[in-house]
């Protein structure tokens, strides 16, 4: 019985010292773990300096580099009333350099352009974010969740095109009745000389026939007129402007990204 004892106590002494010998050849392993049981903690600052020790231990640390771009992004968004785009510009730096590495599987380098894509999309880059969904699900055709943030993207930028040909369509609607008020102008000037000039000499031969006072009522000013060039003009400029703001009162909606894949 007592040899039995003594035999798993030395075990247990060779196990540990085994794990002590592994860990001092590959101390980088170590602090990833950590650095993740921090990241989990939602200790961000801390888990950066973890995986930073594990760069300066092994520079090629793939896992390292990996969770320092998530951790980056997921700190972007600490502040609820703003984004830090500067954290936001070195997660997508960290992952494009990643995304260079032919080396990794095609799952890992799945992984690497669904964050990529998100890190984009979070910065309004939404070509290059469909680019990188793209290419996740060239790598791992199973995920789902770049399908889905995909086929989301996909449809945003398929409504940003739309509502920027809109904004087109009423700016050349604007620009077209410009220019028909412009022709208009001086040709309702000259149907106003025209209409002048027709008028005195009207007076002209009224003058020769009716006494003093019908000349007097006849050289009254007439009332303005419209004419229906005008009128249609009018209607069009209002319509135009009716249009630019229904346009500026659609309201954009939110939408939610899935977040970034952590190892």
């Amino acid at each position: 019985m007592k040899q039995r004892i003594l035999t798993i106590i030395l075990t247990l002494v060779a196990v540990l010292f085994a794990t002590d010998a592994f860990a001092q050849r590959m101390p980088e392993r170590g602090l990833v773990r950590k650095g993740n049981r921090q990241y989990n903690r939602a200790d961000y600052k801390g888990s950066v300096d973890s995986y930073s020790r594990a760069l300066q231990h092994d520079p090629n640390s793939f896992e390292a580099k990996f969770n320092t771009a998530n951790v980056q992004y997921r700190m972007a968004f600490q502040d609820t009333t703003t984004v830090n785009n500067q954290m936001l510009s070195k997660a997508e730096n960290t992952l494009r350099k990643l995304a260079q590495d032919s080396t990794r599987t095609d799952i890992e380098r799945g992984d690497v352009q669904y964050n990529l894509g998100n890190t984009l999309f979070a910065q309004q880059k939404l070509q290059d974010a469909l680019d990188c969904y793209r290419n996740a699900m060239r790598f791992n055709p199973d995920d789902k969740e770049a399908k889905f943030n995909y086929a989301l993207t996909k449809e945003l930028l398929k409504q940003q095109q739309n509502q920027q040909n809109q904004q087109q369509q009423n700016q050349n609607q604007d620009n077209q009745n410009q220019d028909q008020n412009q022709q208009q102008q001086p040709e309702n000037q000259d149907d106003k000389q025209d209409n002048q000039d027709q008028q005195n000499n009207q007076n002209e031969q009224d003058n020769q026939d009716q006494n003093q006072d019908q000349q007097d009522e006849q050289q009254q000013p007439s009332e303005p007129q419209i004419s229906e060039q005008e009128q249609q003009a009018m209607l069009e400029a209002i319509q135009a402007q009716e249009d630019k703001t229904q346009e500026k009162l659609k309201e954009k909606k939110g939408v939610l990204i899935r977040g970034g894949k952590n190892w």
